[in-house]
């Protein structure tokens, strides 16, 4: 029996490598919004926003981004959501590769997109490393804040998916992905439209104003 006992510590000694040797954390669910529904202060606001909870959670010393995009608006273009955050790989706080590189990402060939990443509810963990409510929790926090469409790039029509490019929490919507697959869609970053950019609007179909964040990786 000892050595049974023996054997079977051996094993998950091995089978769980030491943090030290796992990869850094370099992609999160950010584990509370900004409170203010969607308006996050721009790409800025929420850039700062992923920096802190990263700093808190000892990983600073990246420089993080929010996967959010922007549309052309008063002369400025729109901003790309896959064009901010570098070239990968990406794992998450367990240090679980979440995606090689941003093809792997978005799935931009047939093969890559049968593969698919590794952005599911067990995997995408935020900073402190905790799952993430979605479809059957209370309260579910699926909708993740992207305003991108699959490809990770912005949209190009005249309707507002950014709730105005991240600084409203009145009218508006935003595009929303589901970091659990699950619940009316599939897709991680590009589902449906959220019922307004207010908190409660943000609560009442499914989110918590929380967005994905990751660390400039690759450049």
């Amino acid at each position: 029996m000892k050595r049974f006992i023996f054997a079977l510590s051996a094993y998950a000694m091995f089978a769980q490598p030491p943090q030290a040797n796992r990869p850094p954390m370099t992609f999160f669910v950010t584990s509370v919004g900004m409170g203010d529904g969607a308006n996050l202060g721009g790409l800025a606001g929420a850039d700062a926003h992923c920096q802190k909870l990263a700093a808190a959670a000892g990983a600073g010393d990246r420089t993080w981004r929010a996967y959010l995009s922007t549309q052309a608006t008063d002369g400025k273009p729109a901003v790309n959501a896959r064009d901010r955050i570098g070239s990968g790989p990406w794992h998450n706080y367990r240090g679980t590769l979440i995606a090689r590189d941003l093809a792997h990402l978005h799935g931009d060939t047939l093969e890559l997109a049968r593969l698919g990443n590794l952005i599911t509810k067990n995997n995408a963990l935020t900073e402190k490393g905790e799952i993430v409510n979605g479809v059957g929790d209370k309260p579910n926090k699926h909708d993740i804040l992207t305003g991108t469409q699959p490809d990770g790039r912005a949209f190009t029509d005249t309707a507002d998916h950014t709730c105005k490019n991240w600084t409203s929490n009145g009218e508006g919507s935003a595009q929303v992905g589901h970091h659990d697959r699950n619940g009316g869609g599939i897709s991680w970053n590009s589902t449906h439209g959220s019922r307004g950019c207010s908190q409660e609007n943000l609560v009442a179909t499914g989110g918590a104003g929380l967005f994905y964040c990751f660390a400039v990786t690759g450049q």
